[in-house]
């Protein structure tokens, strides 16, 4: 866990400032984390209620990520900070894959906060300048007011308030968030779960209180997976919480290999307000 991170952090009990203690952090009233062998701290307050991805969902994505079938998504992730100096904390971060490479080769700091630890194991281990924390995203983040230039929030839970709160004022947010054509071949071939064609329109009217949007591209490319990796892009989504793995497995090997999809989602860049 980096000096340079631990000083954007905050104690999800008081909100206090954090500092290092050997191999914790404390606050001014005693409040202690530890940080893990990994290299992550837990600051979730009080727990949740909240799953978070389990081992096996986090394996697959981090398989599939790495592999680089979502690059592009990635480069323009990239693209839409590259001109923000400072902070950047990617809230719903998984395997801190999007946020390294936003990071790319620059002196900026990353936070990456999820609440599954199998996802933090692996993001404190993404970039060199990059730390990662268990945290609830609908509670308060454990990072100081005004310490992001920039949030990332890709296929993730969008706490507005707080990521207003977290960003200093002329920052900005950006938004990942799938198109009803994402991977719409093997949706209807498996009847997986369907993304609402009022995504983000949706998305819009629910930040709309705290951010202005600034602008908003469709990011759509082909796939060519094997069955294996078809496997892997079902087991680290949503539709993981609903399918039998063997059944799943079994009903792709089924299908016309290799497997010919179309990736389509909407990158959105939206301006803090106030």
């Amino acid at each position: 866990m980096l000096d340079d991170v631990v000083v954007l952090l905050a104690c999800p009990h008081c909100g206090a400032d954090l500092d290092r203690a050997g191999n914790s952090l404390r606050c001014p009233a005693n409040h202690v984390f530890d940080i893990a062998r990994q290299g992550y701290v837990s600051l979730l307050s009080g727990g949740t209620k909240v799953v978070g991805d389990t081992a096996a969902m986090v394996a697959a994505r981090a398989e599939f990520l790495e592999a680089g079938h979502y690059a592009p998504i990635a480069e323009a992730v990239a693209t839409a900070v590259s001109s923000l100096a400072g902070c950047i904390v990617d809230v719903g971060a998984g395997t801190g894959y999007y946020l390294a490479r936003a990071l790319g080769g620059s002196d900026r700091v990353g936070v990456a906060l999820d609440v599954s630890k199998y996802a933090c194991r692996r993001a404190a281990k993404a970039h060199p300048r990059l730390g990662a924390v268990v945290a609830d995203a609908w509670q308060a983040l454990p990072v100081r007011s005004g310490a992001a230039a920039a949030v990332l929030n890709v296929f993730a839970p969008r706490n507005a308030a707080e990521m207003h709160r977290v960003l200093r004022p002329g920052g900005e947010l950006v938004v990942v968030v799938p198109n009803s054509g994402h991977l719409a071949e093997l949706v209807s071939a498996l009847g997986l779960l369907n993304v609402d064609e009022r995504k983000q329109e949706r998305l819009t009217e629910q930040l709309a209180d705290h951010f202005d949007l600034v602008s908003q591209e469709t990011r759509e490319f082909g796939l060519s997976l094997s069955p294996e990796e078809a496997v892997s892009v079902v087991a680290m989504g949503p539709s993981a919480w609903h399918a039998d793995p063997e059944d799943l497995r079994a009903r792709i090997a089924d299908l016309p290999k290799p497997l010919t999809l179309t990736a389509s989602v909407t990158v959105a860049r939206y301006a803090r307000r106030g």
